[in-house]
């Protein structure tokens, strides 16, 4: 896990040097504002008291309020927190919205507790960090193994704490309690966004051309669900049972309307199945949308990827070497960076919070528009970063996932200047 911090470290520092800024920037930017380590007892179903480790890594509020999730695992880390923080304050600045990082997390197997165990915990979380969040202050989200439901349980509880109903102080909450029914796909739909953004880019537009997604979901499936309805064809489809694969397209709408083919994609009724989760990685597709795991795409594996263009689902799911094998190759186009290619959750969460602050209520569709002019205008930013900074840097490869990581260090460098922190 402090190999991840380390490598964020190491990412920070290129992005510093590619776009000509101060050295002394890194530490400025790497390390968090405020660490905040919290202990919520729980009284359990069997009468006795348990007490749970939880975290909250508040890491740079200079463009605004620490944005980022809280995850429920046995497994989180200080480490790991940090490095997801740092990696939130990133993605913020890039997505060109007014928050700062931050990161939360409680060290806890949900799948082990009960309904009323897992609303108390919640509960006593928000107890606990109540002084350290607020609408603008931190506003936190949902994250790896935390929903909806939990955050209407600590929207609840901050606003019984505060006296009056205080909205804005969570997003990714239910739509029938503040939120927006567009949050529960935008990631998918923001991957999709720049996946035509990118083809009519590079490739004469996004109609008829093949898609491959490994990992089917919620990102992947909304992603594979969105590209078909904007005139590309699936092709392929996988989850961690196996993979389906048919080059006359699978319909996407039928497959997500069937819960056994979410659990297992080769329950879906047409296609030529595979026990082998990576067949989508190796067909002949236009365009390949990891969304399942980090480092899918090795060096080990690049010789086998036909697709020209690789947008990023998930978080990491490209391995620097194999990036850089991927770009020397005639006829790639691009990787877009998962900073750039995911971030629609985080937009969304924005909206929703600029609903909640002046009790505004957008529709679905309204939302879902004001996230796809984000997105696009997010990507245009970053294609003209990445042409300047390529120019500039002649003698290197220079790649998407490096204009983006300093388009993004840029932002928070002239925000720390106007404001005197440096």
């Amino acid at each position: 896990m402090a190999s991840y911090l380390q490598w964020m470290s190491q990412v920070l520092k290129e992005a510093i040097s590619l776009g000509g800024l101060p050295e002394e920037l890194h530490d400025l930017i790497f390390k968090p504002e405020r660490v905040i380590s919290v202990k919520i007892p729980v009284k359990m179903d069997n009468g006795k008291v348990a007490v749970f480790e939880g975290y909250r890594v508040q890491h740079n509020s200079v463009l605004g309020p620490y944005k980022g999730g809280i995850r429920y695992h046995p497994d989180v880390t200080l480490d790991t927190d940090m490095a997801l923080a740092l990696g939130m304050t990133l993605k913020n600045s890039l997505a060109n919205i007014p928050y700062g990082g931050g990161k939360g997390a409680v060290k806890v197997d949900p799948t082990k507790l009960s309904s009323r165990e897992l609303e108390e915990l919640s509960r006593g979380y928000v107890r606990a960090l109540y002084k350290f969040i607020g609408p603008e202050v931190d506003i936190p989200a949902p994250d790896v193994n935390t929903n909806p439901q939990i955050m209407a349980w600590m929207v609840d509880e901050y606003s019984k704490l505060s006296g009056r109903n205080v909205p804005a102080v969570f997003t990714g909450k239910p739509p029938e309690l503040w939120g927006n029914p567009a949050r529960i796909y935008s990631t998918g739909f923001g991957v999709a966004i720049l996946a035509k953004a990118a083809a009519d880019a590079f490739m004469g537009g996004i109609e008829g051309k093949k898609v491959a997604v490994h990992g089917f979901g919620n990102v992947g499936s909304y992603a594979a669900y969105w590209l078909s309805k904007l005139g590309a064809k699936v092709i392929a489809i996988s989850n961690i049972y196996g993979s389906v694969y048919d080059p006359n397209g699978i319909d996407v709408e039928l497959a997500i309307s069937k819960p056994e083919v979410i659990n297992d994609v080769r329950a879906y009724p047409k296609g030529q199945k595979s026990n082998d989760t990576d067949v989508p990685l190796f067909v002949d597709a236009d365009i390949l949308v990891p969304a399942s795991l980090e480092n899918v795409i090795t060096p080990e594996k690049v010789e086998r990827v036909k697709a020209k263009l690789i947008v990023e689902g998930a978080n990491g799911p490209t391995v620097p070497e194999a990036e850089k094998l991927l770009y020397s190759r005639k006829g790639f186009h691009a990787v877009i960076p998962d900073i750039l290619a995911n971030s629609g959750g985080v937009v969304m969460s924005y909206l929703e919070w600029v609903q909640n602050l002046y009790w505004f209520n957008w529709s679905e569709e309204e939302a879902r528009e004001k996230l796809r002019i984000i997105m696009m205008d997010n990507f245009k930013r970053v294609m003209e970063a990445w042409k300047r900074l390529s120019e500039k840097n002649a003698d290197k490869l220079v790649t998407m996932r490096d204009a983006s990581f300093a388009l993004s260090v840029e932002r928070i460098y002239k925000a720390m200047k106007l404001r005197g922190q440096i």
